[in-house]
């Protein structure tokens, strides 16, 4: 069909320009949440995205760089702040409802994004990677050190085995009547058993 001013209108594939790296970001969540990594491919990321296989690499430097952007962690600039906004402010027995509050409000907000992080970790490298230095290291780790507490690491792992879990049967399982609670109720009954892990008493 021609345009007002009597030309036709092109057909086919997006241009290269920046509106196409936010077509395969929009595909890519897409396609990993309902695949995970292993089962993705670039053609059907690309194809989904109405644009060349070739604009992933261009863009993101194949699959991996793609699925990287895609689940949106923070930058490494970023996360001393999310720690602050934790830490600052409360006393120890509130950082666990900071923590899960924090971590389930951007969760909802994600687009699939967790769920596809977490379906891909098992098979991918790179997903299990972003997971551990995310949790272990950049967050609960610097939680776990600012807190003082005794044995950081094995608190901040047993944390982060603790938000795993409510991460995958929230957004991956779906498992009712949590996949559907409010945040709050999500946190009251969560958090106790969080709060133990981080600043309460560990035997062994």
């Amino acid at each position: 069909m021609p345009d007002t001013d009597g030309t036709a209108r092109r057909r086919g594939r997006r241009p290269a320009g920046a509106d196409t790296r936010a077509a395969l970001l929009t595909a890519a969540r897409e396609v990993f949440a309902e695949q995970g990594f292993s089962g993705a491919t670039v053609r059907t990321i690309a194809a989904r995205a109405g644009v060349d296989a070739a604009m992933v690499n261009h863009w993101f430097g194949g699959k991996q760089g793609l699925f990287a952007a895609t689940i949106n962690l923070p930058a490494a600039e970023e996360l001393p702040e999310i720690v602050a906004r934790i830490l600052d402010d409360s006393t120890p027995d509130q950082v666990a409802e900071r923590v899960i509050g924090a971590f389930v409000t951007v969760w909802d907000a994600s687009e699939g994004q967790f769920a596809a992080l977490v379906r891909s970790v098992s098979s991918q490298e790179a997903a299990a990677s972003m997971m551990r230095d995310f949790l272990t290291t950049q967050v609960l780790g610097q939680i776990t050190a600012r807190l003082g507490v005794d044995r950081p690491k094995l608190r901040a792992t047993l944390a982060a085995s603790q938000m795993i879990g409510l991460g995958m049967v929230r957004y991956v399982l779906l498992l009712e009547p949590l996949a559907s609670a409010p945040v709050a109720a999500v946190v009251a009954a969560v958090a106790p058993t969080l709060d133990r892990y981080l600043t309460g008493e560990i035997a062994g």
